[in-house]
């Protein structure tokens, strides 16, 4: 979750809304790649999850990370909740899953090396503690209950909003993980190519790294119930964004919409204040009734577009979010995929005749197929098994052209192919054969 804007001065004319996207615009010997992972702690000697406070919890971590590695504390009033280090940021979602926002880096190969450091960094301090970290998408046996809850502000509003509104709302909030990668883009024209490409197929990446097939304790039905989850939260600021695949698609018509979104919060002097289902358009009026006759400032508009979840969601980069966390390699193997096609001209453009005769409904029906069935599912008589094939191997096309040996990261994915099982495929089968229906050996299996 974005740690909190400040400055950018006030909005004095409403074309700044679209320009602060266009900003985003580079050409293509400055396109960086950052990625993000989320992992949920856990303590070894009782499988409970880890706390934000005590000797055996996140803050003690944080401590050590400070103190070992030369991160710099991220404060909310006397909490730690995040941390800095040359371009990259840890910072804390709701139910203290422990996320590491990349720097821009060059190549996923750097991007790998990026995740070496930082998970040999955290191992190091987390486990003479009796602390691991597990890559998948959602916890298998605790109840939202047993979660503990972060000391930001801002979750405190988002969790009275999203039991309100929605139905799963708070399970997404402080029960699950994903890996994400941000991607930049040239122009508009670029940006609404990519975002087609990326929304379109994200329901491939949801296949191919769906790792989340146990809830409360038992399968929950879905190979990614984290998937099935977004579907249930607020239909006001998720999905697969229809509009985008229509003419007359570009920075502006984005604008439009997030400015629909109600809104969640204003961060003023270091707190957050309520401004739950409020306008952002009001607040451009000098309106809003949380701050009357206050205007906003730039900083408040990026603060808003971070509370949009689309599958992929546009601010100055384009973020894929459609895919469950996993292990080492298969956090590795989100931003090559990705790359891959969203880096090279040629695989983009075939990515999009992949995906351009698709409606708005059978984009929707394949993210619903893959949340269940990964790659055994199918809509409107597209087979996910073959649209991932296809998918993939213009990634592996993509990143061979960049000349970087990336293509190599791509291997957890070609394996899945060649047997149509995920992750979440072969926890099933443990857990009805060797596991004997016991969730307890999971924990070892998915730890990073």
């Amino acid at each position: 979750m974005s740690i909190p804007q400040s400055g950018g001065g006030p909005i004095e004319s409403f074309d700044q809304l679209a320009a602060y996207m266009e900003a985003g615009c580079k050409p293509r010997n400055r396109w960086r790649i950052g990625a993000e992972h989320e992992k949920f702690g856990w303590l070894t000697d009782s499988r409970a999850p880890l706390p934000y406070a005590g000797p055996r919890s996140i803050s003690a971590i944080f401590d050590g990370l400070i103190a070992r590695y030369g991160w710099a504390p991220v404060r909310e009033g006397e909490n730690v909740i995040g941390l800095t280090r040359d371009g990259a940021n840890v910072s804390l979602e709701p139910g203290g899953q422990f996320e590491l926002s990349g720097a821009p880096l060059s190549s996923t190969v750097e991007v790998a090396a990026e995740l070496q450091t930082h998970l040999d960094e955290v191992r190091a301090i987390a486990e003479p503690m009796g602390v691991r970290f597990m890559g998948i998408g959602a916890p298998p046996e605790w109840t939202h209950d047993q979660m503990p809850v972060m000391p930001k502000g801002r979750y405190r509003l988002m969790t009275d909003y999203m039991g309100r509104v929605g139905t799963h709302g708070t399970q997404m909030m402080y029960r699950t993980a994903t890996v994400q990668v941000n991607l930049d883009y040239a122009s508009e024209a670029d940006m609404v190519r990519k975002l087609r490409v990326a929304l379109a197929l994200q329901p491939v990446a949801t296949a191919l790294f769906a790792a989340s097939p146990f809830f409360d304790g038992k399968p929950n039905g879905h190979r990614s119930w984290r998937s099935r989850i977004w579907r249930g939260l607020d239909e006001s600021r998720t999905g697969m964004l229809p509009f985008a695949f229509e003419d007359g698609m570009g920075f502006q018509r984005y604008v439009d919409w997030v400015l629909d979104v109600p809104m969640y919060f204003v961060y003023r002097d270091g707190r957050y204040i309520d401004a739950l289902g409020q306008s952002f358009r009001d607040f451009l009026a000098g309106k809003l009734p949380a701050l009357p006759g206050e205007k906003p400032t730039l900083s408040d508009w990026a603060d808003h577009m971070t509370t949009v979840f689309p599958e992929a969601r546009v601010k100055k980069y384009i973020e894929m979010r459609g895919a469950d966390c996993g292990d080492q390699a298969h956090i590795a193997a989100l931003p090559a995929f990705w790359v891959g096609l969203m880096y090279d001209q040629t695989a983009l453009d075939a990515a999009w005749d992949l995906v351009k005769g698709f409606d708005a409904g059978t984009r929707e029906g394949l993210r619903v197929a893959a949340s269940v069935a990964a790659l055994q599912g199918e809509a409107e008589g597209v087979k996910l098994i073959d649209l991932a094939r296809a998918a993939v191997g213009l990634s592996h096309a993509g990143l061979a052209a960049r000349g970087l040996g990336e293509e190599a990261q791509l291997l957890p994915l070609v394996e899945s192919l060649k047997t149509g099982q995920v992750q979440a495929d072969r926890w099933l089968s443990l857990y009805q054969g060797s596991w004997n229906g016991s969730l307890a050996p999971l924990y070892e299996a998915a730890s990073l």
